[in-house]
């Protein structure tokens, strides 16, 4: 059977209803932008995180470039993040005025070296920016002890970490700032763009609210320089319906993640190898991942290729890390200076992974890896 890499169809059938009554309300309010669904929203999301402040914006991006504006994070500063994630990361950074500094992954996780941030650390480190990837947080702990005693403002880029959970804490509450995405596909996605900034700060949420509306506290009165990113009021009703489903969701998809362990632990002597999880159940597994090592015969493409020609659809997550990507050359980076985001960004495939996938496809996705890495 076609294996789709994610399957939206399937995970909405069951509450398509609730969802119509939800827009269906908005519609009937007239409160299309800024209205009293978005309040809901950011209130019961904010809440789900453990945190006191939610602010929706039109976007992830949006989310990291206002929520560190409003943390006063800016021109001057110095923010550490990894070099292995989705561009956004990058341009929120950049677009907060701020100084990107790269630094390598775990090859074993993907997730951000954190000895390499602790010695890229210095005078001018205005915020740490760990990104919780691939579904699971990086070592809270650890993030903690290296802020601990700093002036250095804890950013999380939780994008793709909704709900995520490690060593005690979720995603979104360990420091000053996170930012969330709620494209279609995330863990929880909304029928368009949308984001939003959590932050426990009174004074960060009151900024961020007036950066995201034109830099206007009140109409007409423009206290900042701002621009406009609110996520509308029909996103957070669709996005207020899923919500109470997301913890099933991503139990789900950890028990199918577990499912693609068990299959595919033979393969490791072919070079096949899931990235690891440490965070046990609290890993939420929006992406799933297995690195591919090349051999003479064999290579990540030609895997996908070969499972494509099956109907069996992969992504890959990413092939060029940020600082080989053309538009930021004037870092100053080039190959070689983060080797181990290099291998990921030319070994990683992900599979199918979605809530409710079925066990069947689970099995034909590993039979099919295992007789292409096998031969």
């Amino acid at each position: 059977m076609a294996i789709p890499f994610v399957d939206l169809a399937l995970l909405h059938a069951p509450i398509q209803g609730e969802i119509d009554r939800a827009i269906a309300a908005v519609l009937a309010d007239g409160q299309y932008v800024l209205g009293g669904a978005l309040t809901a929203f950011e209130r019961a999301f904010a809440d789900a995180c453990g945190v006191a402040h939610g602010v929706g914006m039109g976007c992830g991006t949006d989310a990291i470039a206002l929520g560190l504006q409003a943390l006063g994070v800016g021109p001057g500063q110095e923010v550490i993040l990894p070099a292995n994630t989705f561009v956004a990361t990058l341009i929120g950074v950049v677009r907060s005025g701020a100084t990107p500094i790269l630094v390598d992954c775990d090859p074993a996780t993907g997730l951000m070296d954190l000895d390499q941030t602790a010695a890229a650390m210095g005078d001018r480190t205005g915020a740490l920016l760990p990104v919780h990837l691939y579904g699971q947080m990086v070592s809270p702990t650890a993030l903690l002890d290296l802020v601990r005693d700093r002036d250095v403002v804890l950013f999380e880029d939780a994008a793709q970490a909704h709900l995520a959970e490690r060593e005690g804490h979720r995603a979104g509450s360990l420091g000053d700032g996170a930012a969330f995405s709620f494209f279609p596909s995330k863990n929880l996605g909304s029928f368009g763009d949308g984001g939003l900034f959590l932050t426990p700060h009174d004074s960060a949420a009151a900024t961020a609210r007036s950066l995201r509306n034109y830099g206007a506290p009140r109409k007409y009165y423009h206290a900042d320089r701002g621009t406009n990113s609110r996520l509308d009021s029909i996103q957070a009703a669709v996005l207020s319906v899923k919500l109470p489903h997301l913890q099933h969701w991503n139990q789900q998809r950890n028990a199918a993640a577990a499912t693609y362990d068990r299959l595919l632990a033979p393969l490791a002597d072919a070079g096949i190898t899931p990235l690891i999880n440490r965070s046990g159940s609290g890993h939420v597994y929006h992406l799933y991942p297995i690195r591919v090592r090349p051999c003479d015969r064999f290579d990540r493409d030609r895997l996908q290729s070969t499972l494509e020609a099956q109907g069996i659809a992969t992504g890959i997550h990413y092939p060029i890390p940020c600082h080989l990507q053309p538009a930021y050359a004037d870092l100053g980076y080039g190959p070689g200076h983060f080797p181990h985001a290099e291998a990921l960004a030319e070994q990683l495939l992900s599979l199918p992974m979605y809530p409710g996938i079925p066990d069947a496809a689970l099995e034909q996705v590993a039979q099919a890896i295992a007789a292409a890495a096998l031969g």
